[in-house]
């Protein structure tokens, strides 16, 4: 082992110990228990319901997957295009934090604001979805961007500016922009369905009312309409087509919004202004102190702690699956048979958003923090189980190596830790962001009190709420990005 290595495989070891104990303290503190009296009979019905699915209404589940579709791809049409340019001024700090701030608040709480503003409209769905993937598309890009080989763009002459960029940097970040963007769209046909949850008429809001009337034959066949997307994407996402599609999802679903100018400047001048500011003349810094430290007391600190400690116990689980899963799509453990099923299964796992599984979580067990730590476990050990295998099947083995179990502890585990890592260091963040909004299914997070918030029309506190949950992702985010410098784990940012 070269000697300048050792510093760094110990500190991760140090950072695996920490990150593996803080997970089973949490588990101290956590609501794990079940509170289904039966959930083997409700789990009974529910495979019934998949292995008989009703396509009740054809002209309705198309309807819905077509706006789910439309959401996507408008959504991605104005994320992109504002992502790359933010990406070629990523560089200032301003436009950073301006970045990490948008892409810091789910798609889910950009929808409720923007519900109170343009209602239940494509506009809203179109920009819930746009401007959070445009902060995440222009850290990707601009990291794509500085990664490139800077020789040919320093060859030319300083005056190039722009064209230098267009000339030699885009062509060489190109490939992987492609490959990172086309991911991200399957990650927006995931947050299109989440909306249904909050009432957008996507294949979620179906999929929530079947499963909570028990209606399971008909939720089957909507999730087999999402899987059949989702698999089909690399036979129907052509980069020719994508201006057709986008013309097509504007014809059949505009971004239109039906609103009152009156009720937007309500919003944005009174309602959303904290209680003890409004309509004074002089400001009440008792009044509003006592109001800061009531929300303090009753939701700001029990969301912040639930949702720390959901995230860490989320984190461990996924530690454990992807490191129990990564061998089902690798070439160095199974046939090309078993590895296709294998890699199917990861797929499927990663398809389903953790809302969503955490809401059949809920049916099955009841409320409490178990469904949600086994739907971040389940969905993210998947991703980068994914990821880890296909990094092991490039390795190159020596002929008589070990085969089996010993393959596995001696041969591959060491040489995949260190991608291990920086996988799961980056998807710290997306738990923590998932965290936050599983609360709108009950579960005491930050989401829980902002989803009430909004139900009681206290948009004051929704809002303070909400910039809470940012803040907190932003330094989970400067957080992991630290440990990932610090130890040298810089994956490619294409394949997260």
């Amino acid at each position: 082992m070269n000697v300048k290595t050792r510093p760094h495989n110990n500190t991760r070891l140090k950072l695996s110990l920490w990150l593996a104990l803080t997970g089973f303290i949490a588990l101290l503190f956590a609501d794990i228990d079940i509170h289904r009296a039966s959930p083997g009979q409700e789990l009974l019905r529910m495979g019934q319901g998949l292995m008989a699915p009703n396509f009740w209404s054809f002209r309705e589940i198309a309807s819905s997957a077509f706006n789910t579709l439309a959401f996507a791809l408008q959504g991605m049409a104005l994320a992109s295009a504002a992502g790359f340019v933010l990406a070629l001024l990523y560089r200032h700090p301003l436009v950073r934090g301006f970045c990490a701030f948008i892409r810091a608040i789910h798609e889910l709480f950009w929808a409720l604001i923007f519900i109170q503003l343009f209602g239940l409209s494509p506009l809203t769905g179109l920009l819930a979805i746009a401007i959070p993937y445009a902060g995440t598309l222009a850290k990707i890009y601009g990291e794509l961007f500085e990664e490139t080989e800077a020789a040919p763009r320093n060859n030319l002459l300083q005056s190039a500016g722009l064209s230098a960029f267009f000339y030699t940097t885009l062509p060489l970040a190109w490939r992987p922009l492609l490959q990172y963007t086309s991911y991200r769209f399957e990650c927006a046909i995931r947050s299109s369905i989440v909306l249904g949850f909050v009432g957008l008429p996507t294949l979620g809001y179906h999929l929530e009312t079947a499963l909570g009337n028990g209606q399971y034959n008909d939720a089957a066949a909507l999730l087999y309409v999402l899987l059949a997307i989702v698999l089909s994407l690399r036979w129907w996402l052509k980069k020719a087509l994508l201006p057709v599609y986008l013309i097509a999802a504007l014809i059949y679903l505009p971004p239109t919004a039906h609103f009152s100018w009156a009720n937007i400047a309500r919003f944005l001048s009174e309602d959303i202004i904290p209680a003890p500011l409004r309509n004074k003349t002089n400001i009440d810094y008792v009044a509003v102190f006592d109001w800061l430290a009531m929300l303090w007391q009753q939701q700001i600190l029990p969301g912040v702690t639930s949702t720390l400690i959901l995230s860490q116990i989320a984190l461990l689980l996924t530690a454990i699956l992807s490191l129990v899963w990564f061998p089902l799509n690798s070439r160095q453990f199974f046939s090309p048979l078993k590895r296709s099923l294998g890699d199917g299964f990861l797929i499927i796992a990663r398809t389903l958003p953790e809302y969503l599984l955490a809401f059949i979580g809920l049916l099955l067990l009841g409320p409490s923090m178990l469904p949600a730590i086994l739907a971040l476990g389940f969905h993210n050990g998947a991703i980068i189980a994914h990821l880890l295998g296909r990094y092991s099947g490039e390795l190159v083995l020596r002929e008589d190596a070990c085969t089996g179990i010993n393959r596995y502890s001696y041969e591959i585990l060491p040489r995949v830790y260190r991608q291990f890592l920086a996988f799961l260091l980056y998807r710290w963040e997306v738990i923590m962001r998932e965290t936050a909004i599983l609360g709108m299914l009950g579960i005491g997070t930050l989401g829980f009190y902002i989803d009430s918030a909004f139900e009681e029309f206290r948009f004051d506190r929704a809002l303070l709420l909400i910039l809470c949950a940012a803040i907190l992702n932003i330094i989970a985010d400067m957080f992991t990005r630290t440990l990932r410098q610090r130890l040298h784990l810089r994956p490619s940012p294409e394949t997260l």
